[in-house]
């Protein structure tokens, strides 16, 4: 071998450490089992960290009425009824427990004088269930799980770039293969389960919430290559309030905080226009029909000069702003020298949340690949076509502490653990033969391609044509990537890793859209405007893989407890043509 390999052998290797990884990894080191967490980037700059607005569980803190039942309602009726429900009745009974956690590891709620958790309306919940640190949870989560994972020695390597999970000839996983992005060592791990936890797709738009280098749909291909399928890529959440300037931060989120402690929506006529989309709601209706709302004003031709809408927060007592959204405050003054106690935001909808995911069980989210578990972002079942805002974080904390489990108990029942010298060598070859790559395309450019195809016929309204299109601008991009060029340079092997981000994004776009097209009506975030009625008939979930493409999968009967709680699904207001 002409390059230097490192060989380490844990029980669990988990890959991603945002929430959903170093929770699972502190599960398993409490339990005594040997784990090892790997990440991309700094696991304190994870995509958990941007994570604003707060995290659900029923405490019943503010309202005594609540319940996990009414909160796995609220979810289901939502999801336009494509959630798993026993997804989400782990998810809603198990979400106290995720805060308990969090208290146990030392976590700063905000709370009331008497001393309780503080919980705050977020958009389409019965009551307020939505437990805070500022507007900034996420930050606050993703530092105490690192706390506490520092607590425990879990050994953390933060910039190794995993491009395979390695597959015995049994179909099992053990273990996985990749780089650091500063050396460019190699690094083969044998471990007999693996926890995937690397985030969604959503990177793969222009105008996205993600940074520039995560999200890029890693986990699919992963997942995808090791014998894995995804199911429902198409759901994609459009968050209604990303910024528009400056460029190099475009979709850079501005909390749904902002329009729960009172903000407004108007156009570039100066309109208050939710109360055209839902008059009830107004503001504070589901992020997929504020979503659609401002893409529709700006699409008539009703937006601000960029191409956006304004966002006001401006009359709201300024000491409103500068305790309940002070994240938003400082984010405005740096990027743009903005002081929003005086000034409206320019807002428009951005690529924010991978709804679907790789396809995983409800009880343990193990995937068709034996050894192999999939939580957080990178997994599916919970959402369906519309996520609720303060879902995500406390999913992560269920199914980081189940998974941790089911993949500590899987390794315990192995006999042995089988490997191939054969998978290995796929894997080294992979990386030798782009290192090797010099052609006249640059992996930059290409990506930026798939953003501008997918932006342009896969964004926040979809139709045939344009799907179509779409799919023949990945055929055509996907040839380019034959001839691309690869040059690692002094300061590390960033440009190997964007290689491997556009096999990944490729993968992801085409599912999103092969699926898209599949789904022929309006549920959710998914907008067709040559569908726009919801179709019983499609509502399944639609699984994908390159060997079957798009086929249909059943969803189980809601358990009676929870339809006691659940309203009938509104939708006028839903798509105005």
């Amino acid at each position: 071998m002409s390059f230097s390999e490192r060989q380490i052998s844990t029980t669990v290797l988990v890959i991603g450490t945002g929430g959903s990884g170093l929770r699972a990894a502190i599960e398993l080191a409490e339990a005594g089992v040997d784990v090892l967490a790997l990440g991309k980037r700094p696991k304190s700059d994870a995509h958990t960290s941007l994570a604003a607005g707060g995290i659900n569980a029923a405490l019943a803190t503010m309202d005594v009425e609540d319940s996990w039942q009414q909160h796995a309602a609220d979810t289901i009726t939502e999801s336009y009824l494509l959630a798993n429900p026993h997804t989400v009745e782990i998810v809603t009974s198990n979400a106290a427990r995720g805060i308990e956690d969090l208290e146990r590891y030392g976590m700063p709620f905000a709370r009331e004088n008497d001393g309780r958790i503080s919980q705050r309306f977020f958009g389409a919940h019965t009551y307020r269930r939505t437990a805070f640190a500022g507007d900034y949870t996420g930050l606050e989560i993703q530092r105490t799980l690192i706390n506490r994972a520092a607590q425990l020695n879990v050994p953390i390597l933060d910039t190794v770039y995993v491009t395979r999970i390695l597959v015995n000839d049994d179909g099992a996983v053990f273990g996985a293969y990749g780089f650091d992005l500063e050396t460019g060592t190699r690094y083969l791990i044998h471990a007999d389960a693996v926890i995937l936890a690397a985030g969604g797709h959503n990177r793969i738009w222009r105008r996205t919430s993600s940074r520039r280098d995560e999200n890029t749909g890693d986990s699919f291909r992963l997942a995808v290559e090791a014998g894995g399928r995804l199911r429902d890529p198409e759901l994609v959440q459009f968050h209604p309030s990303g910024i528009i300037e400056p460029e190099n931060a475009a979709g850079t989120l501005i909390s749904e905080a902002a329009r729960g402690e009172g903000g407004i929506l108007r156009n570039g006529l100066g309109e208050r226009f939710m109360g055209k989309y839902d008059p009830e709601r107004l503001e504070l209706s589901t992020r997929d029909r504020v979503a659609l709302a401002c893409y529709t004003e700006i699409k008539e031709g009703r937006g601000t000069p960029n191409g956006g809408v304004w966002l006001d927060v401006s009359h709201l007592p300024r000491e409103t702003i500068m305790t309940r959204l002070p994240r938003v405050y400082q984010t405005m003054l740096e990027l743009q020298m903005l002081d929003i106690t005086k000034d409206p935001i320019e807002i428009a909808p951005t690529a924010h949340y991978s709804m679907g995911g790789v396809w995983v069980r409800p009880e343990d989210h193990s995937t068709d690949v034996p050894g192999l578990y999939a939580i957080g972002e990178a997994s599916s079942g919970l959402h369906g076509a519309n996520r609720l805002g303060g879902n995500s974080l406390c999913e992560l904390l269920v199914f980081g502490r189940i998974v941790g489990q089911a993949a500590a108990g899987y390794s315990a029942s192995l006999p042995a653990q089988t490997r191939s010298a054969a998978s290995v060598q796929v894997a080294r070859d992979e990386i030798t033969h782009l290192l090797a790559a010099d052609g006249s395309e640059n992996v930059r450019a290409l990506q930026r391609a798939i953003r501008n195809t997918m932006t342009e016929h896969a964004g926040v309204v979809r139709d045939e044509t344009g799907l179509k299109t779409g799919l023949a601008e990945l055929d055509a991009i996907e040839a380019r990537m034959s001839d691309i060029g690869v040059h690692p340079d002094i300061a590390g092997y960033q440009d190997l890793a964007h290689a491997f981000d556009l096999k990944s994004a490729i993968m992801a776009a085409r599912a999103t859209i092969e699926a898209a097209l599949e789904r022929r009506e309006s549920r959710g975030c998914h907008n067709r405007s040559d569908y726009p009625e919801m179709d019983k008939s499609l509502q399944v979930n639609l699984v994908w893989s390159p060997a079957t493409g798009v086929t249909r999968e059943e969803i189980p009967a809601i358990p009676d407890e929870i339809q006691a709680f659940i309203r009938e699904v509104a939708v006028e207001g839903k798509l105005l043509e």
